[in-house]
């Protein structure tokens, strides 16, 4: 289960060098002589400088994600165990469709893997981790979703 902390790891740092390369790119365009203003309402230069700050801003926090991941320490867990932080948790919905969760401590939403092996990486401020938080093999989970509700079994907790 280490390989599935790996390869969020692997993903953020691919994230990362992409965020670098943009804050790059926008640093120097809003450096670059080409855009000095000609008047009070060309804001190319501007704009450029808000960007390069938003890029930095991201850098910084997948920095953090990453240093969270790569500190981070998995319990061991049974099918006996309730879901916590670190569970990889199968979820089935009325369905039949099976989808698998991992309880991580940031970058909700991330995805690894490929269908139909794809893990989505949530946290517990997400509505399904959540729900799920403190839940065992077996317990049905209601969510409201796009305004109608989902019951989903979680049926497998790694």
């Amino acid at each position: 289960m280490q390989n599935l902390v790996t390869a969020i790891v692997e993903q953020l740092e691919r994230q990362l060098e992409t965020a670098i390369n943009a804050s790059q790119d926008a640093h120097s365009s809003a450096t670059h002589s080409e855009n000095i203003a000609d008047n009070k309402y060309d804001t190319l230069a501007v704009e450029a400088a808000y960007l390069a700050h938003g890029q930095s801003m991201r850098i910084s926090e997948l920095q953090e994600t990453i240093h969270l991941y790569r500190n981070f320490q998995r319990p061991v867990f049974t099918q006996q165990s309730p879901v916590r932080l670190g569970a990889l948790v199968e979820l089935e919905n009325s369905a039949g469709q099976v989808q698998r969760v991992f309880i991580g401590p940031a970058a909700g939403g991330l995805k690894i893997g490929e269908p139909p092996n794809t893990i989505t990486v949530v946290t517990r401020s997400t509505p399904l981790g959540g729900a799920i938080i403190d839940k065992y093999l077996d317990d049905e989970i209601k969510l409201n979703i796009n305004s109608r509700s989902e019951i989903f079994v979680i049926i497998n907790i790694q």
